[in-house]
């Protein structure tokens, strides 16, 4: 069952990943896309119901925990795909699983097997081959910045929801929480950093609405894959989005596809297969 969530989730990211670069391209509000994902979701998800043996003080903590790092995250993953390729932004955003590994052999006590830190190095490796020249553009430079960065913190709310289920916190109110943090944070993010808080317009709605649902499924997919499997292996499956979202780029915005792009594309498939089936 795990594993089938984890699939699940895979389909999500790749077209959700996607629909953030189709919004990020223009200079529009990111703060309220973000504040109106986190309204549909809340609206869609806050009625599911609550397991009765849980613990809401768990819940709470590591939901507020987990939200504050996939608000973050999120934020900083779409500005850095309105400066970066979507397919070079996805793939590096997803291959935080190797500090998701790393971490849950750390704080989980999860197993971390040879073929696995294999796979942590391959994975590492496809990073590294995306690493900007010195003489390159200064947007793709920081944009790469931008999007390790939401790497980390999006392997630290995989950890979090993880670790929040191993001590009782409810799968569902978690990702309830979690909406509220990205209401809260889109809306604090447009009148702090962006400085305005608008109504939206029919261009926001859109892709808001459009990427609220895909959210819903990749929050609700990998809550569950994680309440039924280890993170270890369900978050580097649910991770392969990446490539979904590389063609998406390809086919439909004309991003090329570079020697070094196939060289990490490979890394980051090899690095997937070998984290994901070490067991």
């Amino acid at each position: 069952m795990a594993i089938l969530f984890a699939f699940c989730c895979l389909g999500f990211s790749a077209v959700n990943d996607f629909v953030f670069k189709l919004y990020a391209r223009k200079v529009r509000s990111r703060g309220m896309f973000v504040a109106l994902i986190g309204a549909v979701w809340l609206l869609l998800l806050v009625w599911l119901p609550r397991d009765p043996e849980t613990s809401l003080t768990a819940t709470w903590v590591w939901g507020s925990i987990s939200g504050l790092f996939s608000v973050a995250g999120n934020l900083l993953l779409i500005e850095a795909m309105g400066r970066q390729s979507a397919g070079v932004c996805s793939t590096i955003y997803r291959l935080n699983l190797v500090l998701v590994v790393a971490g849950a052999w750390l704080f989980l006590g999860e197993e971390l097997t040879g073929t696995q830190l294999a796979g942590v190095v391959l994975a590492l490796a496809a990073i590294l081959a995306f690493l900007p020249k010195r003489n390159g553009v200064h947007l793709e430079k920081l944009g790469f910045r931008l999007v390790v960065l939401a790497a980390v913190l999006r392997a630290g709310m995989g950890l979090a929801y993880r670790y929040g289920f191993l001590h009782g916190a409810d799968r569902n109110g978690v990702i309830v929480i979690n909406s509220l943090f990205w209401i809260a944070g889109g809306l604090l993010y447009a009148r702090w950093r962006e400085g305005r808080l608008r109504l939206p317009d029919r261009k926001l709605l859109f892709y808001g609405t459009v990427s609220g649902l895909l959210v819903v499924g990749i929050v609700f997919c990998m809550a569950a894959a994680l309440q039924y499997g280890e993170a270890g292996i369900v978050l580097p499956i649910a991770q392969m989005s990446f490539l979904g979202t590389y063609l998406l780029g390809m086919v439909f915005l004309k991003e090329p596809l570079t020697r070094r792009g196939m060289l990490a594309l490979a890394a980051g498939i090899a690095g997937v297969v070998l984290l994901s089936g070490a067991r």
